[in-house]
């Protein structure tokens, strides 16, 4: 008979040798031992991909999984499909997890018979520390409530790590293979199928910001692209009309959401000279313009987003 493990913890990499090894060894160190580490090297071109089967002759709790370059969404579909555990999290190889937060998001989710449980985070920028999400209430939201809070950002965010999730939820797996930017095509969906989240924002884990990150642009402006906002602003067009239909009594703020996207934009481009973005810019105004007066009416507007619509728009 086969014991599967409780969890799986999945990692991709590529080109991340300098930052591997501590990640790996963050999730080996774990006081909750009955999981199961699926890395996945998703064609890196560095030694990254040796550091994992290194790792993996150590310690029998390790698959390595060596593929083409894919984006994130094809290497984390990869360590789906042969994972076994009850549970799956997911860690990034340049961020570190502390000793117990797979006890600390286990206990959570099955204490409270969740789908998905949270923990807080440290973000760290050239060796500064800056909480990120942590606060103390404990928090149990239904399907709309943990929507509305994803959206809002100020507890969590969409991003894969920090979470663990029921494995049914992944299943199949659910990101998409095209694309940079997988988690704002598949996290809402995965929560919109759960029954309850759990959070607790205690800092069980720490996000290392650099300059090779794949969202640097969120700190650094001038990283702004057209390709990105491209993505997003698709992205979240779609995130919109699947929200609205699945979850009608939150609709206002599902397209508020993406109205407060679109003004923030709008301002980081024309506040900081964000080039190659004038197309964009402009076919924004323009639905902004168009909607103005739906905006405008809209419950959740902050002042400052009014204040920057009578002024722009």
């Amino acid at each position: 008979m086969i014991i599967k493990p409780k969890i799986s913890v999945i990692m991709l990499t590529y080109n991340r040798e300098k930052y591997v090894s501590k990640a790996i060894e963050s999730i080996l160190n774990q006081t909750f031992t009955d999981f199961e580490f699926i890395l996945v090297d998703n064609g890196s071109e560095d030694n990254s991909g040796g550091i994992c089967d290194s790792y993996a002759k150590r310690d029998i709790r390790i698959l390595v999984i060596h593929k083409e370059k894919g984006n994130i969404g094809s290497g984390r579909n990869a360590g789906l499909l042969i994972a076994q555990g009850e549970f799956i999290t997911f860690i990034d190889d340049d961020d570190i997890a502390e000793p117990d937060m797979l006890a600390f998001l286990y206990n959570l989710i099955t204490k409270y018979e969740a789908g998905v449980s949270i923990c807080g985070s440290w973000r760290s920028t050239d060796g500064v520390l800056t909480p990120k999400y942590i606060f103390d209430e404990i928090l149990e939201l239904n399907t709309e409530q943990a929507i509305v809070e994803l959206l809002k950002r100020e507890r969590y965010n969409v991003g894969m790590p920090t979470k663990m999730f029921l494995r049914g939820l992944l299943t199949p797996p659910p990101f998409l293979e095209c694309g940079n930017y997988d988690d704002i095509t598949t996290t809402y969906k995965v929560f919109s199928y759960t029954h309850k989240v759990v959070l607790h924002g205690v800092p069980k884990y720490t996000t290392y910001r650099h300059d090779k990150n794949n969202s640097a642009f969120s700190l650094n402006h001038q990283l702004l692209s057209s390709d990105i906002l491209d993505e997003y602003l698709k992205a979240y067009r779609q995130r919109t009309e699947y929200l609205s239909e699945k979850l009608p009594a939150i609709k206002n703020y599902i397209q508020y959401s993406e109205w407060s996207f679109m003004i923030s934009m709008c301002e980081k481009i024309k506040r900081y000279r964000i080039t190659g973005c004038e197309l964009h810019f402009d076919d924004i105004t323009t639905t902004l313009k168009k909607n103005k007066e739906a905006i405008m009416s809209n419950l959740y507007l902050q002042d400052f987003e009014s204040v920057w619509l009578k002024q722009n728009i």
